[in-house]
């Protein structure tokens, strides 16, 4: 199945929380949309690799993902070498994305930075044929993304580009709390963490609003893009506005 976008987070929950509107929109537009995550979460202090593998599933269902993989890479350990560069290779090729969504390329977490650079790296890397790889024992084919753009996390960035994500903010919710063990689940026996209070969602929902109001909207998604986007015509930004 060619995608129109891949999605990645290092962990299952990353996807949700960063750019689940955005994509829930590119699906209502008709996109192929696909999540891949690097590794199953299970250096979390809450729930385990099988919780999260239910729970990562459940919010696919939520948003209305095409395809959803994990690539079991070691949660807090893997690199960025050839070995994982390779994992992320044949995964792009599998799926032929136009454009890449990555965690952010610095943030409180440390696997999130080093996700940002070894996808980056990854989808530069897809495009150079005289690097092989095998699907199946068949040879894939070089590809390249046209973009690869950074969701915004935990720390504040500097955006880009913000992403209108109004009318899905609910559902984008609805996708963040299928993680049943992560957010907002009182009557447990499980510690309490940095994300599991309710004042963490209402944080998710703040900066959301925060980025709205920069293009007069409710609420956006913000991504940072190293290559520089075109136009070939005004129209192509301008907004009507009320």
């Amino acid at each position: 199945m060619k995608l129109d976008i891949l999605a990645f987070g290092v962990h299952p929950d990353d996807i949700e929380l960063g750019c689940a509107g955005t994509l829930l929109a590119a699906i209502a537009e008709g996109k192929k949309v696909g999540i891949v995550d690097l590794t199953r979460g299970e250096l979390g202090t809450r729930g385990t690799p099988d919780t999260r593998k239910a729970e990562a599933a459940a919010a696919a269902a939520i948003m209305g993902i095409d395809v959803r993989e994990n690539l079991g890479m070691a949660d807090g350990f893997f690199q960025n070498d050839e070995k994982h560069q390779r994992m992320v290779i044949e995964v792009i090729r599998k799926y032929k994305p136009e454009i890449i969504l990555a965690n952010a390329p610095e943030d409180r977490h440390p696997d999130h930075g080093r996700s940002a650079k070894l996808v980056a790296d990854a989808a530069f890397l897809s495009g150079l044929r005289k690097i092989e790889t095998f699907s199946n024992g068949t040879a894939q084919e070089a590809w390249r993304p046209k973009y690869v753009f950074h969701y915004i996390q935990d720390r504040f960035i500097q955006p880009s580009f913000v992403v209108d994500i109004s009318a899905y903010m609910d559902q984008k919710i609805k996708a963040v709390l299928a993680y049943t063990t992560q957010f907002n689940s009182p009557g447990t026996d499980e510690p309490q963490t940095y994300i599991s209070s309710p004042q963490f969602l209402e944080t998710v929902k703040a900066r959301a609003m925060m980025l709205g109001k920069r293009i007069g909207v409710q609420f956006a998604e913000g991504y940072i893009t190293e290559k520089i986007i075109g136009i070939n015509s005004f129209d192509a930004i301008i907004q009507q506005t009320t």
